[in-house]
Formats: C-alpha cells, structure tokens, sequence
C-alpha cells in the first residue's frame, strides 16, 4: 500500500511540477494582441446609442486574415474576428450597428457581426468553396450593399461575380436570390447599387483590347430582372475605375455611373430602365480616379497629370462639376493621399495627405464642402511623421468635427509601407500600432550585458594605476555604509530577487539596458516581412528601437526585403556589445533576386558595418546575387560568423575578413552539410561536402557526396536539425543501474516529406531519421496525410524526438480518428551498457547507425501549429514539450508523460525509481499546464526558447498573429528558495545559535578549568 501511495504522489508532482500560480498572471508573462497590417484603407465607423451618444471604432481587414476594430481614443484592440486560412476575407461593409462580410472563394460565405462587439449575428453558407470562383485580385466579383429605404437592414449580397442575393437582416435567411443566366459569359460584376426602385449590378464585359461597362437592373422586392444593358465604353484599367455616386434630393435618390476613358470623365445615370446615354464631362484631362469612400454623398476626387487633385460632386442637376481643386502640386512633394470622412452629422469631410521633401514633414489639407455658405473651407497643417522609422504613408482614414463656424478639427489614422498604423489628431501623435509584428519572419532572444557600474569598471581596471585604482576604491567606499545597512535589511527581512517577480522597468526608467538578478530580461530581436527590425524588451513587450530595412540598388526600381536567417554573432560573454546578423533575400519589382546581410547592434539597433548613416535607413550588404540556399553559423574560439550558400552551392562568407576566410579554410575538410535541393513540389535530399580548396572561381564549394534513397515522388518539404544546447548528461541510469547511452550523432537530422501524385494533394507523409553524413536512414514512419496535406511538426533535441500529426483513420477503418504525438529516444547500441561514443565517432564508423529506438504513440487533445521544447543554461533541467494548439493557447507537455519507456502494465519498483509511470494512450489535457492562461493568443507560427542564468527557468517567446512571452520551470526552481520560505525564522534560528554559542562557551571553558584541576 505504500509504495502505491508513493508511486501515485510522484505522478501528481511530476504533473503539478510547474503550474502557473494566479498571482503570476501577467506578472512574469505579457502578451500583445494585434490585427495585422490593413490590406486597404482602415474606416472610421460611428454607432449613435439610444440616448443620441456616439460611439467611434475604427475598422480594418488585414493580410492576417482578421477583420478587428480598434479604439481611436487608445489604440487598443475593441474587438477582432479571426478567420480560418482555408476562408479569405474577401470583402466587408458596415452599417449602422452592423458589420457584414464575405469570405471564402467568391464570397463563399457571408456573416454578420455587431461593430461594437465584434459578435457573430448571422453566419451564412452561400456556395461551396469548390464551386467559389477564383478572382485576382479575390475582391473582385463580390460585394455588399444595405437596404437603406426602411429599417429592415436587409443586406444585398453579389457573389462569384454573377449570383445576386439578398439576407433577411433579422433573421438571416436568403429571401430571393438572382443569378445571371449566361454565367459562362464574359461579363463579372464587381459593383452593387441599392435604390427603392432597383437593385443595379454594374461590371465590366471583356473585349479584345478593353472592358465594356454592363449593367444589370433587379427587382428589390423579388429579384426578377427588370433591363439588362451594355453602355457604350472603352475601359483599361479594370473595374477599380470605376465610381458609383448617388445623392438623395426632392425626387428621391438618384446614381450616376463614373468612369475614366482616354484622359475623359464618363458617366451615365442609372435607371430601372436603363434608357440613358453616356456624357462626356468637358474640360481638362485626368489621369485617375479615386473612390474616397463618399459616394453616398456624391463625392469623389480625379487626379491630373500634374499632380493636382480635383474634387468632383454629383450636383442635384444630375451632372458632375468640379467643386474644389487641390492645386499646389511639386515634384517637392509625394503623390497624395486623398480619403474621406463623416462627422457625427453625417457632413462630409476629403482629406489631401502628402510628404514635403523640403520641410521633411507631412501635410495634411482637410476640405468642409458644407462651410463658407456651401462654398467649401479648407484647413492645413503640418505633422512630424518618422518616414525614415516607419517607412511611406500608404493609405489615410478622416474623422473631422465642426466645433465652430470658420474651425475644423480633424484626426487621421495613417498605415504605412512597414505596417504601422498611427493616429494624428492635429499635428499630435496619439499612438502607433505596429501591426508588421503580426507577420515576424525570424527571432532571436539575445541576452542583456550586467549594469552598467559593474560593466564599466570591468573594462579599465587591467590598465588603471595603482593610484588610480586606489582613488576609485575609496570613492566607492564612500556608500559602504548604506550598502551595509541595506544588505542587513535584505538579510533580516529576505527581501532578495524573486524568481516569480515581475522584472519590468519602471515606466521613468532611463537607465541603461541591462540584465535582472536571474538573466530573465532579454532583448528579442524580431524581423518582419514588411521591411522592418524591431529590438523588444522582454520584460513588458515594449518595443526599445526599430529599423527599416534599406533596398540598396533595388530603392530605384521597388522591391521588398524578406527575413530569412538570423544569427547571433556575438554575445555579452565574448566582451562587448551582442550584434546580430539577419540574412534576407531582396525581391525587387524588376524580378530579379539576391541575398543581402545587416549586422546590427542589438541593444541599439546600430548598422555595426558602419554603412548606414546615423539613424537612417538601415542598409545592408549585398552577399549573394542570387539567391540563397542555405545559411549556416560557424564558431572558431570566440569567433562567429555566417557561411552561406548559393544556388552553385558556392560558399561565402560574412563577415568576409582574412580572419574568418582562414579559419574556414581549416575547417573545410570536416563539413558535411546535408542541403535540400530541387524544385518546388520535387524536393530532394542530399549530402554534400565542401572543398578543402577554393575552386577557379575563387571560392569553396559544397560538391554531393549521396542522395536519399526516397521514392520519386516524395517531396522533401523540410529539415529539422537538433538545437546547439549542452547535454548534461550522456546516458540514462536505469532502475536495475544498468545505463541506457544517448544517441548524440551531431550529424542527424529529421527530414520532413510528403508524398504524391501528379500535380494531386498528398497522399501520405514521411518522419526520416537519417545521417547527414553519409545519408544512412535511422528511421522512418509513413503517415496519413488527412485531407491531402501533410501537417506533421516536429521537435528534436539530444535524442529525443517528438512529432506531431493527424490521424484519418484513412490506413485501418478500425481506428479512430485523432491527433497523434509520437515520442521516439535514440540510444546508442544494441541495449543496456553498450556504448559507442555517438558524438565523438569519425563518420564512416559502422558505429553510428548501431542505435537502439523507443517509441511510443499517444492521442493528442487537439491540432497545434508548432512544437518545440525548453532550453535550460547547462541542460540539466528536465525538457518540457511546449505547443501551440489551435485554440489559441500555448501548453507544456511534460516529458514523463512523453516517456517511450512507459510500461503498459503496473511499473516494478526499479521502473517507479525512474519515475516511469503506467502507459495511457491518452495524454491528459491539464488546463494548469497551459501557460498561456486567460490570454486568446492567436495563430502563434513559431515558440523560440532561451536559457536564463538559473539553470531550473528558460525563457519562452511565441510570435504569430499575437505575440506571448512567459518564463517556465518544468523542474521548479529548485536553485532558488521558494516564496514562501521563512526566511525570518531562519535567521532568528542562526541568530539564537549564535547567541547560545556565546553564552555557553565561557561555560565550557570554566567546565574544562575545573576537571583539569580535579583531574590533577
């Protein structure tokens, strides 16, 4: 009974080892909710209440497939509606308390939110997503118009370009539905027009050399086909010119068709009969066109070819004059942003947003066209936007108020070429969001220096004199006194550093950027695929520095920088400021391709190469012309640097110095490097070795040396390659103290595949484990790819690999569907006590494939998006598996439960000595092992670990959507006292000895005297 007693207590400690505590919540972990960045022009939406007040939210969809509202008073996300990946965002449209969208292909389903809340209302299914058409760009042929002629909020819906439907705003439900009866024809509508008396669908029809203008009239009240017309026209630049304008006079609503053909205005009025003809608007040529979101009030801008911007009204005659001209154009000047707004009345306001390239600043000209008696007021400023930090204005929203005659307060929300998004009231900066970290490419965790008294002494005392060093000593003398006085405080009370302690800097801190007591505080350095690096305080998520990637050559023609690599080149240990390297491939709009590198101060963000100037663009080095293959870090003594490879397999090097050209010479000979090679879909896997000598080109290249023995039609989709961490120990002492030794073949790797037909989805998946030396496979698992696609994640560190996928049931009908979690450890040798030294044996030993498996599979709770374990300084903690599963939620899974050994039978007292516990297929879905408790972190792509300084906590960093920072003991700290040690006591304890050995020593002493005395 006591041993079953024993064996049940360790298993409840193994799984309460590390429980986040309530009162830790939000205190050694934060998290940042995010949108993304706005694929168009955000909104301001305002929402009247039942008592006349107004309520603001601003409105954005984004290239995260989210559609999110976000306070303007703060900045702060209000609400957010997370789509699936299978289900784009393909349009959306708010109307008073409603927000209706379109998603899928074609605008496959539709729903209702609340605006305020981001609530779901309705949720319709529409078409199939086989059946949805595919559009480029994936707005066109959809769209969404409200019912305003009653209270019915009835919503009209086009979908596939040709299928009309109008929704029961209360209930939901398809009242009537049109679809066009030629659907193979030529024509795709993109646009939806509501009046009382017709419902108009208006696209383009494609000719041999432009698009024609179609027009279609519906019936509102049973969708029947009134007219059906082309309009004369002759249309290049597709369907995004065209404008729709309506105003609402004595004789109801009328809508005017707009469009630009050979440098002309054109437009026609639509009626339900489709009987008129086009007119021509005389006077000066245009070069666009822009819908600035007041159609409803018959307003949009047209732009000359100087550069002047026109505003054009739909007057109550039914013609288009030209109300208003922004007329002062320069080459001075950018392009201008033009947007329009309502104000709490419904009166309409246009905003002119440019940069001065003189002035270096932003201006911003606001246009009333209901002031100054109906003739127009216009009011300016200026505003200091960072273009250099955050890159060009892309897109402006307006919201204006009249708070006075002749006076027009505005506030704008800007979003820019790198994913920020700010709001300007004025010429006052109210905040930023930088939504770019939604899509982080690469991270790295770099450790901070120690303060900065302690760091700069460290530095001058091997060259200070001995007069020097005197002057200093006694100087810092000088607050010996406090210091002691202090450090009996600490040592009375027990008020040290606490593991469990938030070690967030106090909001007026501006000392220097340092490490806490334990090393938690880190900086992570994160790239984005919008151009932009960013150094974030680990402690509270702020952002310390941010720079902008420059594009060197390509600036002239356009192009992007995308993350592929990053390194950490130099640490605080090596004796000076850490740097990073990020490798990224530059894709510029000419098409063409190469690989560039920038070595940046961490703690700053500094161009260590010194090309860029100051805080300017941070510009990097060109590497490669071409593109990359592979990027790897090497480490000669304290020396780092990056070897990459290009598409010749050529071998270059960053920093490219004398030093680090010798040092890769030396260890040329000893590389093997196992590379995916191939095209996209055919992907194979192969061994390669590098010259020891430098070819006629004058560099050392990767030359093949095996090929994977894969079936033709096995695609290899990626590598997972075993962490550089240190292993404390070499073997497993078991129960019966025998020795299990780890399999530590620094050349393996895990290779990732999926198999298929021609040009099909997968039919099934691959787990290889194999010897990136010479190519021998370990391992291997054939698994379902569900669905046609292969979702297998994988972790792998010393010899333990764990691997994730799911389960269709597809291979045996007797088994049930699930997510599976296979743990597999790697043991040198035939069995127990048989050891080959794995890490130190020469590559060609017939030793390294004589290995010994366990394996074990388990059903998982859910699906996850990645996997990973922790990292601890000397790799004596024991590895939790942390995921991230699609609920949003980040979880660890600790490794006994992970544990291949497990008997499937009641362990034997040398097996309960290991900690084994009795086999369960089920692994248990413990809510206090998720870390991230209460937050909803969205769609986290990648968790990276870090070791602190105590050996028993690693550092946990997960990016996707959201971004989540927390720290986990899976040991518990058990190198630091716990909290709730008494402290107090202990030093009364020592306090009481102390003062019994002073009382009773003069005792023992005269004790002593006396029996010397006696004795004689």
């Amino acid at each position: 009974m006591l041993t079953i007693v024993r064996f049940l207590w360790a298993s409840f400690a193994i799984w309460t080892a590390y429980a986040l505590h309530p009162s830790e919540a939000g205190v050694v972990d934060w998290h940042k909710a995010l949108l993304g960045v706005p694929l168009t022009r955000p909104d301001f939406h305002r929402t009247t209440g039942a008592h006349g007040a107004t309520r603001s939210v601003v409105l954005t969809a984004t290239s995260n497939n989210v559609i999110g509202a976000v306070h303007p008073e703060n900045g702060t996300v209000a609400w957010r509606y997370l789509f699936e990946d299978r289900d784009p965002v393909v349009g959306y449209k708010a109307y008073n308390d409603r927000l209706a969208t379109l998603s899928g292909p074609g605008g496959a389903t539709f729903r209702i939110l609340d605006v305020n809340s981001g609530h779901l209302l309705h949720e319709l299914h529409l078409h199939s997503a086989d059946s949805g058409r595919l559009f480029e760009p994936v707005n066109l042929g959809v769209a969404i118009a409200f019912d305003d002629s009653d209270k019915s909020k009835d919503t009209f819906v086009l979908t596939n370009g040709h299928t009309l439907r109008r929704i029961n705003g209360k209930s939901g439900d398809i009242v009537w539905g049109w679809t066009s009866p030629d659907q193979t024809s030529l024509v795709v509508y993109s646009k939806v027009v509501t009046t009382s008396d017709a419902i108009y669908l208006i696209g383009l029809a494609k000719s041999f050399a432009s698009y024609t203008v179609h027009v279609s009239a519906i019936s509102p009240d049973n969708g029947e086909l009134l007219s059906d017309a082309d309009v004369p026209s002759s249309i290049i630049n597709g369907p995004q010119g065209l404008i729709v304008v309506s105003h609402e006079g004595t004789r109801g609503k009328s809508v005017r068709l707009a469009w630009l053909e050979q440098a002309r205005i054109h437009s026609v009025a639509l009626t339900p009969q489709l009987k008129d003809k086009p007119t021509i608007k005389k006077g000066s040529a245009y070069l666009q066109v822009h819908d600035i979101g007041l159609q409803e009030k018959g307003l949009f801008v047209a732009t000359k070819e100087d550069g002047s911007g026109r505003v054009i009204r739909f007057s109550e005659d039914g013609a288009l004059k030209v109300f208003w001209e922004f007329a002062d154009s320069s080459p001075k000047y950018t392009e201008s942003t033009y947007a329009g707004g309502l104000d709490k009345d419904g009166w309409p306001y246009i905003a002119r947003v440019y940069w001065s390239h003189v002035f270096r600043q932003a201006s911003a000209h606001v246009l009333a066209p209901h002031l100054a008696e109906g003739k127009g007021l216009v009011t300016g400023f200026t505003f200091p936007f960072e273009t250099q930090k955050h890159g060009i204005i892309a897109n402006v929203a307006v919201d204006a108020a009249n708070p006075e005659e002749f006076r027009v307060l505005s506030r704008l929300v800007l979003t820019t070429t790198t994913g920020a998004v700010q709001l300007w009231q004025q010429d006052q900066h109210q905040w930023t969001r930088e939504e770019s970290l939604a899509d982080i490419r690469v991270a790295e965790m770099v450790e901070l220096p120690e303060p900065q008294l302690v760091a700069s002494q460290v530095g001058i005392e091997e060259t200070e004199s001995f007069g020097a060093r005197l002057r200093r000593q006694l100087a810092d003398a000088q607050d010996f006194p406090q210091y002691a006085i202090n450090f009996a405080k600490r040592f009375a009370t027990g008020s040290y550093a606490s593991a469990s302690s938030s070690i967030a800097p106090a909001s007026n801190d501006t000392s220097p950027l340092s490490r806490d007591t334990f090393g938690f505080r880190k900086i992570i350095v994160a790239a984005t695929s919008h151009g932009k690096v960013f150094g974030i305080d680990s402690a509270n998520g702020e952002i310390i520095w941010s720079r902008v990637f420059g594009l060197g050559w390509a600036a002239e023609v356009g192009g992007r920088i995308f993350p592929l690599k990053i390194f950490t080149t130099r640490t605080v240990s090596d004796g000076d400021t850490p740097q990073v390297v990020i490798v990224g491939q530059r894709k510029a709009d000419n098409s063409l391709v190469d690989t560039v590198a920038f070595h940046i101060d961490a703690l700053t963000g500094e161009d260590v190469s010194g090309t860029s100037i100051g805080q300017d663009i941070l510009q990097g080095q060109d590497v490669i012309a071409g593109a990359l293959v592979e990027a790897y870090l090497f480490q000669d003594g304290p020396t780092k640097y990056v070897v990459l490879l290009d598409e010749y397999l050529q071998v270059h090097l960053f920093p490219d110095t004398p030093e680090n050209a010798d040092s890769f010479h030396k260890v040329a000979p000893s590389i093997h490097l196992p590379l995916r090679t191939g095209t996209a879909g055919s992907h194979r896997l192969g061994g390669h070795k590098v010259s020891p000598e430098k070819e006629f080109t004058g560099r050392h290249i990767a030359y093949p040396i095996w090929t994977a023995s894969l079936p033709p039609n096995e695609d290899v989709r990626s590598i997972v390659t075993r962490p550089h961490e240190p292993v404390a120990s070499l073997g497993k002492v078991l129960g019966n103290r025998t020795t299990l030794y780890k399999y530590l073949n620094p050349g393996v790797v895990v290779v990732l595949t999926s198999t298929s037909t021609p040009s099909g989805p997968a039919t099934s998946c691959g787990v290889y484990v194999i010897d990136g030396t010479k190519g021998t496979i370990l391992y291997h698992a054939n698994l379902p790819a569900a669905g046609g696609v292969c979702d297998v994640k994988a972790a792998f560190t010393e010899n333990w690999l764990v691997y994730h996928y799911y389960d269709d049931g597809s291979a045996n009908a007797d088994q049930a569907k699930s997510y599976r979690m296979v743990s597999l450890e790697f043991y040198e040798g035939s069995g127990v006590d048989d050891k080959t030294s794995s890490s130190d044996l020469s590559a060609y030993s017939n030793d390294t494939t004589r290995i010994s498996v366990y394996e074990q599979s388990y059903v998982f709770p859910r699906g996850i998006s990645t996997i990973t374990t922790t990292s601890t300084k000397f790799g004596i903690t024991v590895k939790d598996i942390l995921v991230a599963g699609n609920n949003h939620q980040v979880q660890s899974f600790p490794r006994r439960f992970l544990d291949p050994r497990r008997p499937n039978r009641k362990p034997t007292a040398e097996e309960q000595e290991e900690w084994l516990i009795q086999y369960d297929p089920l692994l248990p879905d413990d809510p206090k092992r998720v870390l991230s408790h209460r937050y909803q972190v969205a769609r986290i792509r990648k968790i990276i670990t870090s070791p602190a300084l105590l050996e028993s906590t690693s550092l946990v960093f997960g990016y996707g959507v959201d971004l989540f920072f927390t720290r986990v003991a899976p040991s518990k700290t058990f190198d630091v006292l716990n909290e709730n040690f008494n402290k107090a006591q202990l030093v009364l304890t020592v306090a009481g000895l102390a003062l019994a050995i002073v009382i009773t020593k003069p005792m023992v002493r005269r004790k002593r005297l006396r029996e010397r005395w006696y004795a004689s």
